[in-house]
C-alpha cells in the first residue's frame, strides 16, 4: 500500500528507510504541525472558557429560580405586586435561554477542538499494517500535497499468489486444494506448498479466464512480495 498524505504540508522528519520493518501504527513520517498545535491550544482555551461561562449561567439560573419561588409565595400572600412577580418570572426564563445559548456555544467549541485534533492526527503518517518499507518517496523539508504518495509499505506475510487459468479449469480446482509454487528468481527447483483460498465466481468474458488466489502454507524465507511465480496444479485424473 502506498501511504498518502491526508493533508498538505511540509515534511519535517522521516523515521524509516527502505527495508525497515514496521508495526501497525508505527510513525513513518511527520508533517509540520506548529500552526495546528497553536490553533488547537486556542480552541481548548475557548472550550474551557465557555464551560466556565456555562457553569456561571447555571449557578445564576439557580439563584433566579430561587428568587422566583420566593416571589411566587409573596404574590400568593399578596405581599408584592403582579408586576414584581412577573419581573422575577421573566428574568428566570431569560436566564434559562442564556443557559441553552451557552450550551450550544460549548458544543460548537468542542466540535472545533475535535476537528483540530483530527487535523493534528493527519500530520502523523503511520504504518497501516505490519510490514516492510519498500520505498520512500519524500524527504525532510519537502512540501507535499493532499493525497500525494509518501511511503510504500508492503506486507511480508502471509505470502499469496494471484493467477489466472483458462475457463476449462473451473471444475478442476476448488477452495482448499493444494498447489505448488516455484520462483525462477529464487530457486526454480524448490517447490513451495500453497493452498487455494479464493476463486472467481465468474469467467472474464474478455480473456476467457478465471482468477485464483492461493496462499503459501510453509516458510519461504527466499521469497519476496512482487516476485513472479509459476503455479503447478496437481495432475488431473
Amino acid at each position: 500500500m502506498e501511504v498518502a498524505a491526508q493533508r498538505e504540508g511540509v515534511v519535517v522528519q522521516t523515521f524509516v528507510e527502505p527495508g525497515t520493518r514496521v508495526r501497525k501504527g508505527q510513525l513513518l513520517a511527520k508533517l509540520d504541525d506548529r500552526q495546528i498545535v497553536a490553533d488547537l491550544q486556542g480552541a481548548r482555551a475557548r472550550t474551557a472558557s465557555t464551560e466556565a461561562d456555562l457553569n456561571n449561567w447555571k449557578a445564576e439560573a439557580k439563584v433566579l429560580e430561587s428568587d422566583l419561588q420566593r416571589a411566587s409565595k409573596m404574590w400568593d400572600a399578596q405581599l408584592i405586586t403582579q408586576e414584581q412577580f412577573e419581573h422575577a418570572r421573566f428574568k428566570a426564563e431569560a436566564d434559562q435561554w442564556d443557559v441553552k445559548r451557552v450550551e450550544q456555544l460549548l458544543i460548537n467549541a468542542r466540535d472545533t477542538e475535535r476537528s483540530l485534533e483530527l487535523e493534528l492526527e493527519k500530520t502523523q503518517v503511520a504504518a497501516p499494517f505490519d510490514g516492510i518499507v519498500a520505498r520512500r518517496y519524500v524527504r525532510a523539508g519537502q512540501t507535499v500535497a493532499r493525497d500525494e504518495r509518501l511511503i510504500w509499505v508492503t506486507a511480508t506475510g502471509p505470502l499469496r499468489v494471484r493467477f489466472t487459468l483458462p475457463s476449462g479449469f473451473v471444475n478442476q480446482l476448488k477452495i482448499g486444494q493444494r498447489v505448488a509454487i516455484t520462483v525462477a528468481d529464487s530457486n526454480p527447483a524448490v517447490e513451495h506448498p500453497a493452498r487455494v483460498i479464493q476463486m472467481s465466481p465468474v469467467v472474464d468474458p474478455a480473456s476467457g479466464t478465471i482468477e485464483v488466489l492461493a496462499e503459501l502454507t510453509g516458510a519461504a524465507p527466499d521469497l519476496r512480495p512482487g516476485m513472479q511465480a509459476d503455479v503447478h496444479l496437481p495432475a488431473h485424473p
